[in-house]
């Protein structure tokens, strides 16, 4: 016998934090296709979630951990394959023994550069759905929003 519940279930709320999230998970996905057809086929979304972290003249092993919010295991199996596909490399931190460099090499920056060109296609795509005007002032108001962050501060973050 099946028991039906005597709750019916409300329409969830439609918050900003919900479309801020939708419109962010359909962008990354967008992104990261267009990446895989401009010949990136290493490309996924979890890992330029970690290359987001990591700013063109590179960053320390240590701080990527710390600033990707993922476990140090994960960050080390996506740096791991990101090594073996030579989008990255690792080297001695000369400031600390024990510690190593993460920095892109010649086909990381390769990658960066295409995807800097797929960004503004995307962008421009997005002007021609809702407008100049409508982009523009939607830009604006996430930069306000922003700037209101408690990490706004940290700018050496490169965040795809």
């Amino acid at each position: 016998m099946v028991k039906e519940l005597d709750e019916k279930t409300t329409a969830l709320p439609d918050h900003i934090g919900w479309r801020l999230w939708q419109a962010s998970r359909a962008w990354q996905a967008e992104f990261a296709a267009a990446m895989r057809d401009a010949g990136h086929g290493w490309f996924t979304e979890a890992r330029a979630g970690l290359l987001g972290h990591i700013s063109r003249d590179g960053i320390r092993q240590s701080a990527l951990i710390d600033r990707s919010a993922i476990s140090k295991q994960a960050v080390q199996q996506l740096l791991d394959g990101l090594e073996a596909e030579g989008v990255v490399q690792r080297l001695p931190d000369p400031r600390d023994g024990r510690g190593k460099l993460v920095g892109y090499t010649r086909k990381g920056l390769d990658a960066l550069r295409d995807g800097d060109r797929i960004k503004l296609q995307i962008e421009r795509r997005y002007v021609e759905r809702i407008g100049q005007q409508r982009f523009a002032a939607l830009m604006d108001a996430l930069r306000t929003l922003d700037a209101g962050a408690p990490d706004a501060t940290d700018k050496d973050t490169e965040v795809q």
